[in-house]
């Protein structure tokens, strides 16, 4: 990375808490320091419609659910250089994959999101994205680079692995992390 240069980083929510992102702020007074050496190009908050070409990291928190997030998936996977699974649910499904353990779990989880007492069968509207029959991880659908496990993850853990791959480093994750 040229030096005068700032590395253009990216995080995505996909279905999960918002705890990884919750983490992500948790590095406090060492986000000055990162915003020296980083653009935000693409998150949830900031205000950015469309994820951008040419995207150095993206970190990307919960499981894939449904069409529309397997979508964006492949759509940040073919415009970014290195991606990081952020936490228990983007890295083995988490929370999220229970519903994996009922037959039609993409049905299930819309009777009962949707349900009324005065009508069992109540309408889904029909902006809702469509669900996968089953919530997976994101290595299941692409290529991940680096995994942050963690529910959440530290803030100590996220800022190691980025200031790693900020300096051109591979992340050495042996004793730094576990799951849950």
């Amino acid at each position: 990375m040229n030096p005068n240069q700032k590395m253009r980083v990216a995080t995505v929510w996909l279905s999960g808490c918002s705890g990884c992102h919750m983490s992500f702020l948790d590095q406090d007074e060492r986000l000055v320091d990162l915003a020296k050496k980083i653009t935000l190009v693409y998150s949830p908050i900031a205000d950015v419609k469309e994820f951008p070409p040419d995207v150095a990291v993206t970190l990307i928190e919960g499981a894939m659910a449904n069409e529309e997030q397997k979508e964006m998936l492949k759509t940040v996977r073919s415009k970014t250089a290195v991606l990081v699974s952020l936490g228990d649910c983007a890295v083995t499904g988490n929370v999220t994959a229970l519903r994996n353990s009922w037959p039609h779990s993409d049905q299930v989880i819309l009777e009962r999101a949707y349900n009324n007492p005065e009508n069992l069968h109540a309408q889904i509207p029909t902006q809702v994205p469509k669900l996968l029959i089953h919530a997976r991880p994101l290595h299941e659908i692409v290529k991940v680079d680096h995994y942050i496990p963690g529910c959440p993850p530290n803030a100590e853990l996220i800022h190691y692995v980025l200031t790693e791959l900020l300096d051109g480093r591979i992340p050495v994750m042996e004793r730094r992390s576990k799951y849950g």
